[in-house]
């Protein structure tokens, strides 16, 4: 099965809100805080460039604001294009100024996370991390256990949102396996996710810029392939062009 991914930064973001739609512009002026501010609309920005460039439609502002993401009653974001259910799942991710999508064609379990390598605390893998995880991390080499725990933390994180219920479920219960030595295709490699409900994942990790990247769904995916986003016209540029 076929998976896409787009990230964009804070900086690939219009100034202006016209590729919003009226819904959207209403709960964005509800957000009080600067950052939840921001980070929803790189979300919803980065979001809404996956679902175009999936759907082969132009970047014009008016085209943007046709779709929507809509929170689901779990809280997971779905597609609407023109008012309507659009043929496709997403998941959402963004950390430190930057966000991700992964967009694939149906109604299927697909989840994604992107995470910082930095230090943890000890008290962060004993509280969050299955018995044979912990083990893992406390015999990991000293200069490659903050990006093993990364790694991990990231996998259970896209797992959790493929089963479309997040950090409401144990984290505990979604074991991570993975080679943190091996590259296989694009620079992506093979993880599994066993949840102790019943359900698994295959997916794919990346890591470039300080940043790690996990990808599951279920049917078993593909390596991700890259979404090329066109370039963004506002509807003034393309009137006058």
């Amino acid at each position: 099965m076929d998976v896409y991914w787009l990230e964009q930064t804070e900086a690939d973001v219009p100034a202006a809100n016209d590729w919003l739609s009226s819904n959207e512009l209403l709960r964005l002026n509800g957000l009080r805080f600067a950052k939840r501010h921001a980070d929803w609309r790189l979300g919803r920005w980065t979001a809404k460039r996956a679902v175009a460039a999936f759907q082969n439609l132009s970047a014009l502002p008016h085209v943007l604001a046709r779709i929507e993401i809509r929170p689901a009653p779990s809280g997971a974001p779905e597609v609407f294009v023109a008012n309507r259910p659009a043929d496709a799942t997403i998941s959402l991710s963004h950390r430190s100024g930057l966000a991700m999508c992964a967009v694939a064609p149906g109604n299927l379990r697909l989840g994604c996370d992107l995470e910082v390598i930095e230090p943890h605390s000890q008290a962060f893998a004993a509280d969050y991390f299955a018995g044979p995880e912990q083990e893992r991390i406390a015999s990991a080499p000293a200069e490659e256990r903050d990006r093993l725990l990364a790694l991990l933390w990231s996998g259970k994180e896209s797992a959790l949102k493929a089963l479309r219920e997040g950090l409401r479920l144990d984290t505990r219960c979604a074991i991570v396996n993975c080679d943190v030595r091996s590259v296989d295709v694009n620079g992506w490699s093979e993880l599994y996710v066993l949840y102790s409900g019943g359900s698994d994942f295959h997916g794919w990790w990346r890591q470039a810029d300080g940043m790690l990247r996990t990808l599951v769904a279920d049917p078993r995916p593909g390596p991700p392939i890259r979404l090329e986003a066109s370039p963004y016209v506002s509807d003034y540029a393309a009137i006058c062009a």
